[in-house]
């Protein structure tokens, strides 16, 4: 029997609204289920802060019943561990619950993008929501509260100056009961806010510098070699200036971003997102980018060692067109003799769910591989695959002329040998991730 004692509301009910609360933060988070932005006004806030009220009163009233705060842990950790619970919750407890408040400002103020519209309505309902807590308690409460931010300017609390803000977490300094009204804590979560706005900017600048000198340099290594007649490095140079603008590009960084928080849930849930898409219907135009993401997903994790694995390329030597042919070709053969050992060798259980459910959407639309980066088609697929075993198998069979649905090229019915074409390229790649005796460990 359940030692709960709160005397005006049961756990059964209070659980239920907690439920509701959770509906809240997802759309304090900035979006609705839909995808489209989450609109938040003063009036709407205020009514989330007086949610978030009711949970601190009713966790303050049980403060001193450890049984009851213990037996409400485990209702809520039983909530949460649910597949289907969204995973950026899932530490929601008793001491969240305790300042409610300021986990929904916290989440508020981490919306993404935070319009101008929205940082106004932010502040406005905090104010609002602190000038009513003072009135309850001084009769000059307008100018306790002015001389309280006076205060904290001149402790520097809200000193604007680019210095990070202490705390990692912005709930920190609450959950230590340190006294912090919802204005201050709003201000410096948005202060901390712009500096990491500013921050990823400059990195954003920095990776823009770094792609257009690597492609400056890359071009200027290949014209040296091709003035020395050194065509193979001259196409070597190419492909590679052609993957590391793909790679450093701003739109993969942020597809690599995205594809890391939609795999850092479970696979019940990711799944779902991307049924939700339909990616099975060939007449879907998202169907490219939807696959794209998904590949993505296997690497996001090893992102900086991808582009270190074709930077430290640069310094191979070029081989022949035909060692590139019998390196894969002997990796494939490699692969029917130890499929299960690779499969065992170093791939993350998120990497094989991935593989799994690729597998299946691409079961008759393998072509859409040849849609996508050569790169990226070669980093993300295991030599364990099913879906490596088809694709390395294709552009070997193409290659050598074999009679194929797909067509990378005409170099076949041209009467030319494969020297600068795309099935070359292709097999380029994979020989660089999974051949290359310097390959490093990914």
């Amino acid at each position: 029997m359940g030692v709960w004692s709160h005397p005006e509301i049961s756990l059964e009910e209070l659980l239920k609204l907690i439920k509701g609360f959770v509906d809240i933060l997802i759309l304090a988070s900035g979006y609705q289920s839909s995808g489209h932005f989450a609109h938040w006004d003063p009036l709407n806030i205020k009514k989330a802060f007086q949610w978030g009220l009711f949970f601190e009163n009713v966790l303050k009233s049980i403060d001193d019943n450890q049984d009851s705060v213990n037996e409400l842990d485990a209702a809520v950790s039983e909530l949460t561990s649910n597949p289907h619970f969204p995973q950026g919750l899932t530490h929601l407890s008793s001491v969240t619950l305790s300042k409610a408040r300021y986990f929904i400002l916290e989440h508020l103020i981490r919306t993404l993008p935070m319009r101008d519209s929205h940082i106004k309505a932010v502040l406005k309902a905090t104010i609002d929501m602190d000038l009513e807590e003072l009135q309850k308690t001084e009769i000059n409460y307008l100018d306790v509260y002015i001389d309280k931010l006076k205060l904290q300017n001149e402790e520097g609390i809200m000193d604007f100056s680019p210095i990070p803000c202490p705390d990692d977490n912005l709930h920190v300094k609450v959950e230590n009961d340190i006294k912090v009204d919802l204005t201050t804590f709003a201000i410096q979560g948005i202060k901390k806010r712009l500096l990491a706005v500013s921050h990823v900017s400059s990195i954003e600048t920095s990776v823009n510098v770094l792609a257009k000198t690597i492609t400056q340099v890359n071009s200027n290594d290949g014209l040296l070699h091709e003035e020395q007649n050194h065509p193979t490095a001259y196409v070597w140079n190419h492909w590679r200036t052609r993957t590391l603008s793909y790679l450093l590009d701003k739109r993969t960084i942020r597809l690599v971003s995205g594809a890391r928080m939609i795999f850092s849930a479970p696979k019940v849930q990711w799944a779902q997102v991307f049924e939700q898409l339909d990616i099975s219907k060939e007449g879907n135009t998202n169907f490219c980018e939807t696959i794209e993401l998904l590949l993505l997903g296997c690497i996001s994790t090893r992102w900086d060692r991808i582009i270190q694995r074709f930077m430290s390329n640069s310094h191979e030597q070029p081989l022949g067109i035909s060692t590139l042919y019998e390196g894969v070709h002997k990796l494939l053969l490699e692969r029917f003799q130890n499929v299960d050992s690779m499969q065992q060798k170093q791939h993350s259980k998120k990497e094989q769910e991935i593989m799994e459910y690729l597998e299946v959407k691409l079961s008759n639309q393998i072509h859409h591989l040849w849609e996508l980066s050569p790169a990226l088609v070669a980093a993300s697929l295991p030599p364990w695959s099913r879906l490596f075993e088809v694709y390395a198998s294709e552009l070997l069979s193409q290659f050598k002329g074999k009679t194929t649905k797909i067509r990378c090229c005409g170099c076949i019915d041209d009467n030319k040998e494969h020297i600068e074409c795309e099935v070359v390229e292709r097999i380029w790649c994979v020989y660089v991730f999974h051949v290359s005796k310097k390959q490093v460990v990914l």
